[in-house]
């Protein structure tokens, strides 16, 4: 079974295992394709090539830069290498095009002589005429970019933009292959964490789910020491891309970014507003919400989501949620709370736990290509079984049939911890359980008390390093934003408002998924297309 990739923002999840951002879906039989760390393809000053290049000086837009000489960075060229130990055992991407390498950049850009980080780093070339680099990012915190792109190469090839320019995932620091390597817990601890029962929502159930995530917290700190952990947030990671827009000899930057990587394209305008010549964010993070209410309007998204999922079942002769709509949350409650009890049976010794039944449910809840999968699951469980539901939470965790985990749950729990304020206030905290059952009761446990319990961020050992506001980006070429209405992890409410902040041009599509951009629908895949190409605007209030 092999349905398209999709990219998924994760669910911020309070007093529960952390439930992350986003990974790259390539298919339900092994789990998420993953990059092990690797060092082929170092980047070398480029001082001792002799080589420089007229899009490597250090950018006067940069705070950083300004006390700083990052020169030696952003004069480096990449050594390019083949890409096996980035993609081992994937033989799927185009080898003779492709080409992997390593960039060096500060962990601290205040401090450039200071600690280094190495960021992995693919490219697909142009098969035409070269216009230059557009680097693609599908979203995270957490997901692998070069898994993306290579996983998607022959989708892309058939875009207009395969032709005039080589296209380009990098891994965020921390994260796939980029090094040090964000890995906080084991993969018997993610085992454990997902097997766990975290729906105590009593005094004594609640400061043992806080006690975890102070753990979580702990372990992280130790593992990765307080000075990375501090600079792993998205305004680190977008003058990582800057650095890397000079390696690559662009003078400006060509840049598609997908849910969270919204957010990464929306911190690059702002650092660097007059080094952009074409951007599009799709599947928006609005960088001005808080992050409360942010967190409201995504668990209502999923409920929608899964409504049209019901009300498509129930058309269905296998649906297990009966032929009435209006009942299908009722149902799927009554499938899944006995897990929390008693897992249903799998030919994997684990297991469906309650808590990945509802992690399954959410994977699938991203795409009509993945309903299928979901019906398939809920009809198991009618029969006592979860095989289906535990393979779509593995796709979602990042789990391969061998048991390894990658480490996108620890990379999205570090980057998300700097990105936002934590959110501490007890009464807060209560009103976000409550108000979360009630926006989408498909999640609900039935054993709420009013109380919920802060997650690992409250106990992080850093600051945040950004807090919400609106983009001020001054001197900004025109930029374009896709916003899909029932998108359920990005409302479209939030492409409007970063369409506003940005003064882009906003497409809408009508339909019910995560992000849309090079998914096959021609409407809005020949409007972006354009753009990249020849800086052509869409229409105003084009709508696909």
């Amino acid at each position: 079974m092999r349905p398209s990739r999709h990219r998924l923002l994760r669910l911020r999840v309070f007093g529960r295992a952390p439930v992350l951002l986003c990974v790259v879906i390539v298919g339900l039989g092994v789990g998420t394709a993953g990059c092990a760390s690797t060092e082929t393809g170092q980047a070398v000053p480029a001082d001792t090539l002799g080589a420089t290049s007229s899009a490597s000086a250090a950018p006067r837009s940069s705070q950083a830069s300004e006390s700083a000489d990052l020169s030696r960075f952003y004069d480096q060229k990449i050594a390019w290498g083949g890409c096996e130990k980035f993609l081992p055992g994937d033989d799927g991407y185009p080898k003779q095009r492709s080409r992997c390498g390593m960039l060096t950049v500060p962990v601290d850009y205040t401090r450039p002589d200071g600690a280094t980080a190495q960021i992995a780093v693919y490219k697909l070339s142009a098969t035409g005429p070269r216009i230059g680099s557009l680097m693609m990012n599908p979203g995270g915190p957490g997901a692998s970019a070069v898994t993306f792109v290579a996983g998607q190469a022959a989708d892309l090839d058939r875009q207009a933009v395969s032709r005039r320019f080589d296209l380009v995932g990098f891994d965020p620091r921390g994260v796939g292959s980029s090094t040090p390597e964000i890995r906080c817990r084991t993969d018997a601890d993610r085992d454990r964490d997902r097997a766990r029962d975290d729906t105590d929502w009593s005094p004594a159930g609640i400061a043992r789910m806080e006690g975890e995530a102070r753990d979580d917290a702990r372990k992280c700190s130790s593992g990765m020491g307080d000075e990375y952990l501090a600079h792993l947030g998205t305004v680190d990671v977008a003058h990582d891309m800057d650095v890397l827009r000079s390696a690559l000899g662009d003078d400006k930057l060509n840049y598609l970014g997908y849910s969270y990587g919204t957010r990464i394209g929306a911190s690059y305008a702002e650092q660097f507003p007059d080094r952009i010549r074409a951007m599009v964010n799709d599947g928006a993070v609005d960088p001005a919400a808080d992050p409360v209410a942010e967190n409201l309007r995504q668990n209502e998204g999923f409920q929608k989501a899964f409504d049209d999922f019901a009300k498509d079942c129930a058309t269905r002769p296998d649906c297990a949620l009966g032929t009435d709509p209006t009942t299908s949350t009722q149902r799927f409650q009554q499938l899944v709370r006995p897990l929390i009890n008693r897992p249903a049976r799998t030919a994997d010794p684990r297991g469906l736990s309650y808590g990945d039944a509802q992690t399954g449910t959410s994977q699938a809840l991203y795409s009509k290509d993945l309903w299928k999968y979901l019906r398939r699951g809920l009809g198991e469980l009618t029969q006592g079984r979860g095989d289906t539901i535990l393979r779509l939470a593995d796709l979602y965790e990042g789990r391969d049939k061998d048991g390894a985990y990658d480490n996108s749950a620890d990379a999205f729990t570090a980057i998300r911890c700097v990105d936002d304020p934590p959110i501490t206030d007890r009464a807060t905290v209560d009103r976000l359980e409550t108000d979360t059952r009630r926006v989408a009761p498909f999640r609900d446990d039935g054993r709420g008390t009013g109380h919920g319990a802060e997650d690992a961020c409250a106990f992080w050992p850093v600051p945040n390093t950004s807090t919400p506001h609106r983009i001020d980006a001054p001197g900004l070429p025109p930029t374009v934003v896709v916003s899909t209405t029932n998108d359920p992890a990005t409302p479209y409410a939030a492409g409007v408002d970063l369409a506003k902040q940005l003064d882009a041009r906003l497409i809408t599509y009508r339909g019910t998924q995560h992000t849309v951009s090079f998914e096959g629908v021609r409407c809005v895949d020949d409007a972006v297309n354009a753009y990249f190409v020849d800086l052509t605007l869409p229409k105003v209030g084009l709508t696909c």
